[in-house]
């Protein structure tokens, strides 16, 4: 292992990255870079590209809040840069990583040009951002690491295209990191060596992320009373929500929390008006992360009813705060739910089968501290020197060539 007293000089690119209109959007990443940064053994700029849109108005939703994304802005040190690319709706997926280089590249060659002459590009999201990562690398002579995060493995190769651009830069990066093992036999599958991939899990904050000191206080003062079931996460289909509400109609003894925002909001307040539980539902709209700790404290239980998740951090988090979960059985969570204490996996997602998890999980409910210690198994540390490892042999090896 070859060290060096010269931080790395990091790249970090991903359209996932947060910003001041979307501070939750992909946090994941921003957190992985900071506790890089950490180390002080890596630098790192950030190049966040964001959709084209014309007009802020609120009124156009996210693309509204898209147009009102400033171009530089700076997140806990870090200087990012966020270029529009032109995505076309329905129709446009093929096009985008050639849209995401057009937009990007002027960008990465202004860093280069204004003396930060980076080492390694480090990209989060297989496609489109992995892919115009390669072709940029290629540009410009850059090693490329990819980390791949869920979506992008666990639905974008299902259309031809894209599968085939997802190959093409899996031959041709110099270092391929998934988030769990799922992802990991998933790239596998479309033809990729398991020893070029390494599996470096997301930890969890235990810092920011505590049992409360006084929890009978804390759910006084956020006005919570009774058996109390938290949903998180973006308010569309994929999360669940909707199948959360409705399996409330079996759990008659509970109440509902949801936090987050999006365009299904509407359409959830109709499901629980249409099965009656409309009392028993609170909306409460996008929660500050550093917040969240408080809600999840408060709860009884967390439940995750996505489709689809590479590694949900919403789960350590809950565990971290000593609320065990019940989410279901897909993707990585069966590897962040491995213990009693952390809590159970759905089975089936269907709202019957996310009340009868519930029910099971409140007639086996583990210690909160057990729960807690369970989170503290995820902490960064190992991942963090895990990805220091990888990014010095793919910046200092003889064999990294782009």
């Amino acid at each position: 292992m070859i060290q060096t007293e010269k931080p790395i000089k990091l790249l970090t690119f991903s359209s996932l990255y947060p910003n001041e209109q979307t501070p939750h959007h992909g946090v994941f990443v921003e957190n992985r870079l900071r506790y890089l940064l950490k180390t002080g053994r890596v630098e790192s700029k950030v190049i966040a590209p964001v959709p084209w849109f014309p007009l802020r108005w609120k009124v156009f939703g996210e693309y509204g809040q898209f147009a009102a994304v400033p171009k530089h802005e700076e997140r806990h040190g870090v200087e990012i840069t966020h270029p529009r690319y032109l995505v076309i709706p329905k129709i446009g997926m093929n096009w985008t990583p050639s849209s995401m280089v057009s937009a990007a590249l002027p960008e990465f060659r202004k860093l280069i040009k204004d003396g930060y002459d980076f080492d390694l590009i480090d990209a989060h999201y297989f496609y489109p951002d992995g892919v115009a990562a390669i072709r940029i690398g290629k540009i410009l002579n850059k090693p490329v690491i990819i980390t791949a995060r869920g979506t992008d493995l666990n639905l974008i190769p299902q259309f031809s295209k894209p599968r085939k651009n997802i190959q093409w830069a899996a031959d041709h990066a110099q270092g391929m990191v998934t988030v769990c093992q799922a992802l990991k036999d998933s790239l596998v599958s479309l033809g990729v060596a398991e020893s070029r991939v390494e599996v470096r899990r997301n930890g969890v904050d235990l810092e920011m992320f505590t049992q409360p000191e006084d929890r009978d206080a804390l759910r006084s003062s956020l006005g919570i009373n009774g058996n109390t079931i938290l949903s998180v996460g973006h308010l569309i289909e994929r999360k669940g929500h909707h199948l959360i509400i409705e399996a409330m109609k079996y759990l008659h003894d509970f109440n509902l929390l949801i936090a987050g925002q999006g365009p299904e909001l509407n359409r959830l307040k109709e499901v629980a008006s249409e099965n009656d539980v409309e009392d028993r539902v609170r909306f409460l709209g996008a929660i500050p992360h550093q917040q969240m700790k408080d809600y999840y404290g408060a709860a009884d239980i967390l439940v995750l009813a996505s489709s689809r998740e590479g590694w949900a951090n919403v789960l350590l988090e809950s565990m971290a705060c000593g609320t065990p979960v019940a989410a279901t059985d897909i993707w990585g969570t069966p590897e962040v739910v491995a213990a009693p204490e952390a809590g159970v996996l759905i089975k089936h997602r269907n709202a019957k089968e996310i009340a009868l998890s519930v029910q099971h999980l409140m007639s086996h409910y583990p210690e909160r501290s057990a729960t807690r210690v369970y989170a503290e198994l995820f902490s960064w540390d190992d991942t963090v020197q895990g990805l220091l490892n990888l990014f010095n042999k793919v910046v200092y090896s003889d064999t990294a060539t782009s």
